[in-house]
């Protein structure tokens, strides 16, 4: 399954044109923990410190320092209930992991909120 991304792009719009930094999460065709790591790590443009495991990534999701400068954050999560369903458990992790970060931010004085999106199909 893949998100049709019409009912996303009113999301990704909006944040552009405030001038947030949009950051894209596919998770299409992964299957491993591994393989979702790499790409938090290259959908976060994390630097080379980026260790790979689940630690890393809070980290990284709780930095964000190498990201320009701007009024917000945005993270779209898509295609990502075929990894949820196939990896429940590893699913949930990434997911807490995610709601730290924005959590996070939102407490983070004088810091640009960081929001995560996951991003659904249209229905028919």
């Amino acid at each position: 399954m893949s998100l049709d991304p019409r009912p996303l792009a009113p999301a990704l719009t909006a944040a552009r044109e405030a001038g947030w930094t949009v950051l894209r999460l596919d998770l299409d065709g992964v299957r491993s923990k591994d393989a979702v790591l790499r790409r938090c790590g290259r959908a976060l443009e994390a630097p080379d410190w980026f260790g790979g495991n689940w630690d890393a990534l809070a980290d990284a999701a709780r930095d964000l320092s190498w990201l320009p400068p701007a009024p917000g954050r945005l993270l779209a999560v898509t295609a990502w209930r075929p990894y949820a369903a196939e990896r429940p458990h590893d699913w949930d992790v990434l997911r807490e992991v995610l709601e730290e970060a924005v959590d996070f931010w939102r407490d983070a004085e004088d810091e640009p909120p960081l929001t995560v999106l996951l991003a659904a199909p249209e229905r028919p």
